[in-house]
């Protein structure tokens, strides 16, 4: 099964669930997915280990925030 660029992530649900749902599924999981900036080292190093868990692979540091984004 194919991934095109429109549908990113989603496209593994094919044509089910409706337009706008995949395409929230899709904005959820990028920004999920991306490496954020450390507020700490100012490097975009932080990764998401868990539910509002994030970790900084440049200086270490772990911190909290929302679900899906530490700032957003």
């Amino acid at each position: 099964m194919s991934h095109l660029k429109k549908v990113g992530t989603a496209g593994r649900f094919g044509s089910r669930y409706g337009r706008k749902t995949r395409f929230k599924v899709n904005v959820v999981e990028t920004m999920k997915n991306a490496k954020q900036e450390c507020p700490k080292c100012a490097k975009p190093k932080i990764k998401r280990l868990a539910q509002g868990i994030y970790e900084c692979s440049s200086c270490g540091a772990k911190m909290t925030g929302r679900a899906y984004s530490l700032n957003e």
